[in-house]
């Protein structure tokens, strides 16, 4: 059974209203389709119907998972920076810690692997301190 039906969510209209919200973050942080659509783990095809007509969107559980870090993400930068240029453009500045090792957070999880998503919004996340 997947998560939004064990939660009782409505998987479309969750599948809809995540989708556009990660979208529209994604783009906020500068990300290209083709970085979304590796991030999200969508074809091209369905990546840009879902974007012209978002009735259709429909996202697996995994999906559904990568678009909450990058809402979690988000939600974590916006407490950490009051600057709204900073909240945009952090994920794709430079980062000199152990685990960035000079590469920016969108550089990394732009590869669409989970365990990269996962590691970076941890990372992100922390800033919260």
């Amino acid at each position: 059974m997947s998560l939004a039906k064990e939660s009782g969510f409505d998987t479309k209209a969750l599948s809809r209203t995540g989708f556009k919200a990660a979208d529209n973050i994604l783009s906020l942080w500068g990300c290209t389709a083709q970085q979304s659509q590796n991030i999200l783990k969508l074809s091209k095809s369905s990546y840009h119907k879902f974007k012209a007509t978002p009735e259709t969107t429909k996202l697996s559980d995994d999906q559904l998972e990568r678009v909450s870090y990058i809402l979690n993400m988000h939600q974590a930068l916006r407490i950490v920076f009051s600057n709204p240029v900073n909240i945009s453009n952090f994920m794709g500045m430079k980062n000199n810690n152990d685990y960035f090792a000079g590469r920016s957070p969108l550089e990394i999880i732009e590869s669409g692997k989970f365990g990269d998503l996962y590691e970076v919004a941890r990372r992100v996340d922390g800033l919260r301190g």
